[in-house]
Parts: structure tokens; C-alpha cells; sequence
């Protein structure tokens, strides 16, 4: 199965900027971050004008958190871009500004898990080890287990069965590990499987029972946007990071109604370090 995924991604895939030859691991690095949970249309210009601002990890270490902050606008769930300043702070300091290729390494790393390790070891430096996203347990689940959905993350199992897949080989496992996460984006996506275009479909257990539907144990839902505290901490965030200087309470207090929702987002951000005060007023860190 594994072979026959490498064949299909290396006929051809979408021409992504992390995908190209000559890509740094420093920006794979910061493409991975920027990736989690948002859609790769809205992070390819991010990342462009992030590298171009930063094409080091000391670059951005040299600069306050809250710029990492400022930058990051509107790709959503932000404590990413302070994790990343700490990532290339981390990098700069102790690794001599070079993103580390040793998984266990990369996992030392402010913000850096199982998968983001995996992803660049194996993108950027082509390490033989087992990349597993979302995209890549739904693939997994359908193809190998015959389940219509992949249910919560066990990130043992997952990482085995993947493992399961990679050949000895680490060109060849580094064109399953991309083709597997591609398989998963473009055709055997969540709502809507293009099962007559897998390259693997005469192999699938979930298509070989009939696609039966999933009746095991999901994961949690996401909480709907309007109205939560998420846009709430979006709101003083965009009000900070479009002001060069310190923000008074009472603009913040002005930008949302429910003043007991407000106080618990802008509490939150503190604790988050997305923001900090002094006396009456508010900033992003560092600024």
C-alpha cells in the first residue's frame, strides 16, 4: 500500500512553497506551525512575508515576542506565534541557528510535538520516521482498519501504523509520508471521498465492507466561533497588535458588551503571556 501511495504522490501533487527543492528546514519549521489548524490557502502569503521578515530563527529571537505576535494577525489560535519565537529563540541559542534534524531534539523545542518533530525531520532532512496528522489517521483508519472515521488520536498506535506503511528506505518513506497526508487533503477527504481517484482504492478495507458507518468513540467538538471567548481574545488582540502603543482599559472595555466575558478573555490572554498590563493599560509583550 505504502509503494502505491509513493508512486501516486511522485506522479504529481499540488506545488506547495514547504514541498520545493531548496525549501529551508527553518521554513518548514514555521510552515508546520503555522499549518495546525489553518487552511494552507490562508498561510502560504503568511508565510512568504514571515520569511521574508525573518528568513533565520535569530532573526525573529532578535526581536520581542509581540511582533511574532503582531505578524501572526489573523491565522488564528495565536499562542502558536509565542511558541515559535521561543522555538527560534531556542534554535539560535543553542543550536547555532540551525533547526535541529534529531527528532528528539526537535521535540525539546518550545511548541514542537510528535507531529510537527516528525514533519521536519522527515521534510526537511529527510529522516526515515512516521508523520501523522489528521489527513493521515483518516487515510489509516479507512484503508487499513475498514472505519469510516479514525476517532480520537492515540498517538502510539498511530505512530505504529504508519510506521507500518513506511518503506526501508528514506526517500521512498519520506514520498508515503507526503503522499499519505496529500491522499488524505485532496481525495480521501473527511465529508466527501473521491474513492474512484485513490490510488489505493482495490486495497481499502473500508471500502471492501461497503463503507459502514462509524459508530466508535469521537473526539471533541469544536465550539462554535460567535460569540465565544475565542472571538472575544481575537478582538483585543487585533485592537493591540494594530496599535504601536500601549492601549488603554477603556478602549478594551468599549470592544465587547458582556463585560464579565470580556474580563475573562482579556484574563486569559494574560495567562496565555498574549498580552501584558501595566496599570490601566495593555500591550503585546515585548512591544
Amino acid at each position: 500500500m505504502g509503494g502505491r501511495i509513493a508512486d501516486w504522490y511522485a506522479a504529481g501533487h499540488r506545488d506547495l512553497p514547504w514541498r520545493r527543492p531548496g525549501f529551508t528546514a527553518w521554513g518548514t519549521l514555521v510552515s508546520e506551525f503555522m499549518l495546525q489548524q489553518t487552511p494552507v490557502a490562508r498561510v502560504i502569503p503568511a508565510l512568504a512575508a514571515w520569511l521574508e521578515r525573518w528568513p533565520t530563527p535569530a532573526a525573529l529571537a532578535a526581536e520581542p515576542p509581540g511582533e511574532a505576535v503582531r505578524a501572526w494577525a489573523r491565522l488564528g489560535y495565536p499562542r502558536r506565534a509565542l511558541a515559535l519565537h521561543g522555538a527560534a529563540t531556542a534554535i539560535a541559542e543553542h543550536h547555532g541557528d540551525v533547526v535541529p534534524a534529531d527528532v528528539d531534539a526537535l521535540l525539546a523545542l518550545p511548541g514542537v510535538g510528535p507531529y510537527t518533530a516528525r514533519a521536519v525531520a522527515a521534510f526537511a532532512y529527510g529522516v526515515r520516521t512516521p508523520v501523522v496528522d489528521t489527513n493521515v489517521r483518516r487515510v489509516i483508519a479507512r484503508a487499513v482498519h475498514g472505519r469510516g472515521e479514525a476517532g480520537p488520536p492515540r498517538t502510539t498506535a498511530d505512530l505504529a501504523d504508519m510506521e507500518a506503511l513506511l518503506p526501508a528506505d528514506p526517500a521512498r518513506a519520506r514520498l508515503v509520508n507526503a503522499g499519505t497526508m496529500e491522499l488524505g487533503q485532496t481525495v480521501c477527504t473527511a465529508r466527501s471521498p473521491k474513492c474512484e481517484e485513490c490510488p489505493i482504492a482495490a486495497a481499502c478495507a473500508w471500502r471492501a465492507a461497503g463503507y459502514p458507518a462509524y459508530d466508535g468513540p469521537r473526539g471533541p467538538v469544536q465550539k462554535r466561533y460567535e460569540g465565544s471567548d475565542r472571538q472575544v481574545r481575537g478582538l483585543v488582540l487585533r485592537e493591540l497588535r494594530g496599535s504601536d502603543t500601549p492601549v488603554p482599559a477603556a478602549v478594551i472595555d468599549g470592544l465587547w458588551a458582556d463585560r464579565e466575558q470580556l474580563a475573562r478573555a482579556v484574563e486569559g490572554l494574560l495567562r496565555d503571556g498574549l498580552v501584558v498590563r501595566d496599570g490601566a493599560e495593555f500591550a503585546l509583550p515585548g512591544a
